[in-house]
């Protein structure tokens, strides 16, 4: 049966009848509006599932949308808040142990984990009878944020979700074998997809922030250690940028001790913008007409902004994590985390020869090879799988293999 195809269930003497849609509740994210890597996979991924026929609940953090912004429905997908605290170390946690519970009310057929903080309750979620699927984005414990205990909480995370969900998917394929060597369980490998993106021609963002197209770095993260920005801004600062700038798109939390130094960093620089978070529209532009993309992170689940910063065809370079190593990018546009001179001598050669590193093969690639739509039928595979055995492997058929190796 094709994957797109709708079964029909005929039952002995009676007329064709369409299954029930499975029932999905998602758990773990802050919000479809909110900026974040988990964030934009839901995005990305859940209108796809609701148009590929499940029913699809969101359970969104209350804090993070005012009263009257609150909408119901989103793209097929129904969305529900339940409060949460504000404070790192508590939000996760406890809005986890409410969206479980709330899921034992509700009863969906699966309840989706995302992150390996809410892996943490998938025994409590199994205890009250539910199936269960965690995707593992990164290991969060390796954030130099979480003080000891709570990365202790996170391994823990870690340990219970791989070990009670009945189904688990990870997002690249360096990620999915080192899961299945550490906790000898079937994962199931569904990276992250590239949109479909058409060129923004207007550039009323680059209007705004002073910025001429083609004449820009582009970096696009929260504000956060573990994205290095710092990283970046040295090597900027380390080159002769002639007319370029670099720009900085992403958010942080308020009176965060290391946005406000990026902020300090920046704030009397006019050849360094931070324009904050950007989405829709903006973001368009701001891809389209970019010079250049730099990754310089530390941690990676598999890179969405690389993913659309190749899909816009951007010359990018990264950082030679092995999420950023599993993107079929040429060896000789990754460095060293840290390496803020080998940064900063690749900036230089992109800078002085932009079309060099510029690939209409590879953008080619990228959208044929990663694809949300395809992440979006092999979750539900995936979601069929639990709903239809409950064991803790997924199905061989969601493996993909033929996942493209870094060239």
């Amino acid at each position: 049966m094709e994957l797109n195809a709708d079964p029909v269930v005929t039952p002995v003497g009676g007329k064709a009848r369409r299954p029930k849609p499975l029932k999905v509740l998602v758990l773990g994210l802050r919000g479809v509006g909110v900026q974040g890597g988990i964030e934009t996979h839901a995005r990305m991924l859940y209108p796809l599932l609701a148009r590929l026929g499940c029913q699809v609940e969101i359970v969104q953090r209350s804090p993070y949308f005012a009263p009257d912004a609150r909408r119901k429905s989103w793209h097929g997908v129904r969305l529900s808040y339940l409060w949460s605290p504000t404070r790192q170390g508590l939000e996760t946690a406890v809005h986890s142990l409410l969206g479980v519970f709330y899921a034992a009310i509700t009863r969906p057929d699966v309840l989706h984990l995302h992150a390996i903080g809410p892996g943490f309750l998938a025994p409590l979620a199994r205890m009250f009878g539910l199936k269960v699927v965690l995707t593992y984005h990164t290991p969060e414990y390796e954030r130099e944020k979480f003080s000891r205990f709570e990365k202790w909480l996170l391994r823990a995370g870690e340990v219970l979700g791989l070990r009670f969900a009945n189904g688990s998917i990870a997002v690249s394929k360096p990620q999915t074998a080192d899961l299945e060597r550490r906790f000898h369980t079937k994962v199931a490998c569904i990276p992250n997809g590239a949109p479909r993106t058409v060129r923004a021609a207007s550039t009323r963002t680059l209007d705004a922030f002073g910025l001429s197209p083609g004449r820009y770095i582009l970096s696009v993260a929260r504000i956060d250690p573990v994205k290095r920005q710092s990283d970046l801004i040295e090597a900027f600062r380390r080159i002769d940028a002639r007319d370029w700038k670099l720009v900085l798109v992403g958010g942080c939390p308020a009176h965060d001790r290391y946005g406000d130094r990026i902020a300090s960093q920046c704030k009397d620089d006019p050849s360094i913008v931070m324009t904050g978070f950007q989405t829709g529209l903006a973001l368009r532009e701001l891809y389209s007409h970019a010079g250049l993309f730099v990754l310089p992170s530390s941690i990676e689940g598999h890179p969405i902004a690389l993913l659309e910063a190749l899909s816009y065809g951007i010359p990018t370079i990264a950082t030679a994590i092995p999420a950023n190593l599993s993107v079929p990018i040429t060896r000789n546009r990754y460095f060293a985390v840290g390496d803020v001179r080998t940064l900063a001598s690749k900036l230089t050669a992109c800078i002085e020869r932009p079309d060099r590193y510029r690939s209409v093969a590879l953008r080619e690639r990228i959208l044929k090879d990663c694809s949300w739509r395809s992440a979006a039928e092999l979750t539900r595979m995936v979601y069929e799988h639990v709903v239809a055995t409950g064991d803790g492997g997924a199905s061989p058929a969601t493996r993909m293999d033929a996942w493209p190796r870094p060239s």
